[in-house]
């Protein structure tokens, strides 16, 4: 696992089940094994089915129609997503979530995922470091980023997050 790459990914999505709601939004900081930052990326998705959206989901995620004019269809994304990630490991905060969503479309769309298969989940990891000398409430993003001063300029925003989610790991690992 040393040798591998990691890839911080977020997701947004249109709701919270995988087989009704859709990704609209995909970002990704890439690093080498020391955490030097090789890539940044984001990708925008135009939902099929923005009838099925929770309407909190769009509105947490600032969905608006035109911002997505010009997104990307669903299988170029993911086309995009397994070339530049290729390798790597998946690192995310709550990462069965979004590998959830990203293995379904993947599969959905007969893309082959190209990532490693072993992957990284920052709240496992802060609750393995913390559990018996702090007691939290929550290990959301949000609440880890005010735990360790880590500025997360546009919360929900797939870039944003993955970019706290990479501080957020450094962090950790320096425990």
């Amino acid at each position: 696992m040393r040798k591998h790459n990691l890839a911080f990914i977020d997701i947004e999505t249109t709701g919270l089940n995988v087989l009704k709601h859709e990704i609209i939004q995909i970002g990704a900081v890439i690093t080498t094994p020391k955490l030097k930052v090789i890539e940044k990326f984001e990708l925008k998705i135009k939902p099929k089915k923005i009838k099925n959206a929770e309407p909190i989901s769009l509105k947490i995620t600032h969905y608006n129609k035109e911002d997505w004019k010009e997104a990307s269809s669903l299988e170029e994304a993911m086309k995009i997503l397994s070339e530049k990630v290729k390798d790597c490991i998946m690192v995310g905060q709550n990462v069965s979530f979004d590998s959830l969503f990203l293995e379904y479309n993947f599969a959905k769309l007969k893309i082959k995922n190209a990532m490693h298969y072993h992957k990284l989940d920052t709240i496992s990891i802060a609750w393995a470091k913390f559990n018996k000398t702090r007691s939290f409430e929550h290990f959301s993003l949000r609440e880890m980023c005010k735990l360790f001063d880590i500025k997360n300029e546009h919360p929900h925003s797939a870039l944003s997050d993955a970019y706290a989610t990479y501080e957020l790991y450094k962090k950790l690992m320096k425990l």
